[in-house]
């Protein structure tokens, strides 16, 4: 990381990219930080965070003497981001923003933006480490496995990432608040911040009401009891527990129920008390990100389907029509359509992709999953 470069940091006010900053003009380069407004506070609530985090972020760049430019990006945002996430919502997928996000705003806009103020790199405060090998860029797990962030960075082009600088690759986080209040930083005992940027601390369900609106059927068992009804399947997630409205019923068992199919075609969502039935083994994604020469196949690695999940053993392997499947060793809990994939291979991230289809296989598939496959509306074969 040692350099003379400049190097533009995304500055959010928070205290990771505060410490990426002065990490990086404590290794000689030439530091200015950019802050992104990706959100128009329209609403008036109280929930909108960009003022004090714009604020946050002033602090920081006076203390280390360092330039704060600003950009908004919330009309890039809508349009690249916030439109695809509603559509996948009302499609009854569960999208991740965050790795879009990255992928339209951060590692792309940013980066030109950064260029065309004379940057020769950005810089952010994620938990990832670049690894340059043989003149190319590889992307792998940060120190801190409990906050590694590159199952966010799995949509981002290569060529984006190759551009980045990442300062906390060998810090654990309780390290990084020492180094902010070592150095007088204000905001060194900040809360990290949760959920998607945009939204702040407010309901998630009232919020999406805002933008898809009610749309009532029913709730029913795996065996086709009516149980109650829904307020529309966007507001539900594949595994969810809490918030599906249904109580104590007559015959069932004392046991919590979850969210285990959405079928768009009769606007029906079913749930279950047998959480085994929410245990799949193989999904599907259509298109990869590569981050990695594309390995030959079949291919042993491991894989996350969410953020802070411990690497899952698992084959790859190519499918008929060109997608990518891949089969865990062990069944995973609540794979869900619209959410990523990302593969690696020991701490080397490989790439990602969107998870489109899942299932149980009867036995390990040679060149394609046996057994059932599901996908969002329910249907099997």
């Amino acid at each position: 990381m040692h350099g003379s470069s400049k190097v533009m940091v995304g500055l959010s006010g928070g205290v990771d990219s505060a410490v990426a900053a002065l990490r990086l003009l404590e290794a000689g380069h030439a530091v200015e930080a950019l802050f992104m407004k990706n959100w128009d506070e329209d609403d008036g609530t109280e929930y909108c965070t960009a003022k004090t985090d714009y604020e946050d972020a002033q602090r920081v760049a006076d203390k280390l003497g360092i330039a704060l430019h600003t950009a908004n990006f919330a009309a890039e945002y809508w349009d690249n981001v916030f439109a695809g996430f509603l559509e996948q919502y009302a499609a009854g997928r569960t999208p991740n923003p965050d790795v879009l996000c990255n992928r339209e705003i951060k590692f792309n806009l940013f980066v030109d933006y950064a260029r065309s103020l004379g940057a020769d790199c950005i810089a952010t405060g994620h938990y990832a480490r670049g690894v340059a090998r043989d003149g190319a860029f590889e992307l792998h797990v940060a120190r801190d496995l409990d906050k590694d962030q590159t199952y966010f960075l799995v949509g981002v082009p290569l060529e984006q990432l190759a551009r980045c600088l990442f300062p906390l690759a060998d810090l654990e986080k309780g390290e990084v608040r020492r180094i902010a209040e070592r150095a007088g930083l204000h905001n060194h005992a900040r809360k990290d911040s949760t959920g998607i940027c945009f939204i702040g601390e407010r309901r998630f369900d009232d919020f999406l009401a805002r933008y898809l609106p009610p749309s009532p059927g029913p709730i029913v068992s795996l065996d086709g009891r009516t149980l109650g009804q829904h307020l529309g399947l966007h507001r539900y997630t594949l595994g969810q527990r809490q918030g599906i409205g249904i109580g104590g019923l007559a015959g069932a068992r004392e046991a919590p129920w979850y969210v285990v199919d959405k079928r768009l075609a009769s606007n029906t969502l079913v749930v279950t008390q047998d959480q085994a039935t929410l245990a799949n083994d193989w999904l599907t994604t259509p298109a990869m990100n590569w981050l990695a020469p594309i390995p030959t196949m079949p291919k042993r690695c491991t894989a996350r389907i969410r953020h802070r999940q411990p690497r899952q053993s698992c084959t790859i392997g190519h499918r008929v029509d060109g997608s990518l499947w891949v089969s865990f060793d062990a069944p995973q809990r609540a794979i869900t359509p619209g959410q990523f994939v990302a593969l690696y291979d020991d701490s080397r991230c490989l790439g990602g992709g969107v998870i489109t289809e899942f299932g149980r296989r009867v036995q390990l598939p040679r060149s394609d999953p046996q057994g059932t496959r599901a996908s969002v509306d329910g249907a099997t074969t």
